[in-house]
């Protein structure tokens, strides 16, 4: 009988440990960073049991939720500026903040052999519309047009420019042909194999390190502080350069 009560306190103690630590966590993810997200979340929900609840946006446009009190927890940037206004605000954990992936920009068609190997078509002229994301609050945006002015085409290019909310309106808006072309996020266009791209030469434009932060809204909630130690683990990181990503130079082959 002692045996058996021993044992069901035990398995009481356990379940009751699991429960507790099973919680949800509100992630605001930029736009871009959108696809391996859905991806590892559903293996962090595995690994632990929490569930990942995310909205996707423009970098600038979930720091004016948060800062009007979205509640969420954990801040996927698409660079380090608009986490360092979170910082500047109060809004965040003191240093929870770091890079967690280096992003990529690629100038997209959904047409096969629209897009050359070197951008020549930018020059060329030859089409309607050139979609970007809005550079005042999506740091894609920004990228796109500091690449546009190295290639002296700003000027010539601005009549043809459509603007997104975010970068995934702007893929939307090559992906359905309303425009022909755009510049967007490597992560969103390198599984596909029907549309055409050229590679920018990320000297082109200022280094997209994207930063993840801990905000006050979720410092007393364990399972953001876990999905934010998730994301530096081996198999997050391969999900990320899967992507198309560079690894920050913290990230090692032999994370934990």
């Amino acid at each position: 009988m002692k045996l058996f009560i021993r044992i069901g306190l035990t398995a009481v103690i356990a379940f009751s440990t699991v429960t507790a630590w099973a919680e949800e966590v509100h992630v605001a993810v930029a736009a871009n960073f959108i696809k391996p997200m859905e991806k590892i979340a559903a293996d962090f929900e595995k690994a632990t049991g929490n569930k990942v609840l995310t909205a996707a946006g423009a970098s600038g446009k979930l720091v004016e939720q948060m800062k009007n009190g979205a509640p969420f927890e954990v801040f996927l940037s698409a660079d380090q500026h608009n986490p360092m206004k979170l910082e500047t605000e109060k809004l965040d954990v003191p240093g929870s903040r770091y890079t967690y992936a280096i992003g990529k920009l690629v100038l997209w068609s959904a047409k096969p052999g629209y897009v050359d190997d070197k951008g020549a078509v930018l020059k060329t002229g030859d089409f309607q519309h050139i979609a970007i994301a809005d550079p005042k609050t999506a740091p894609y945006g920004k990228a796109a047009l500091s690449v546009m002015e190295k290639m002296a085409l700003l000027d010539t290019l601005k009549p043809k420019i459509v603007q997104g909310d975010s970068i995934a309106q702007t893929q939307a808006f090559v992906g359905s042909g309303n425009a022909e072309l755009g510049f967007v996020a490597l992560s969103q266009v390198i599984k596909d194999t029907t549309g055409s791209s050229w590679m920018v030469p990320q000297d082109w434009y200022e280094p997209l390190y994207q930063d993840a932060i801990l905000l006050k809204t979720g410092e007393n909630n364990a399972a953001a502080k876990a999905l934010l130690d998730y994301l530096k683990t081996a198999p997050a990181q391969a999900v990320i350069k899967d992507y198309g990503y560079d690894l920050p130079t913290w990230a090692t082959s032999d994370a934990k």
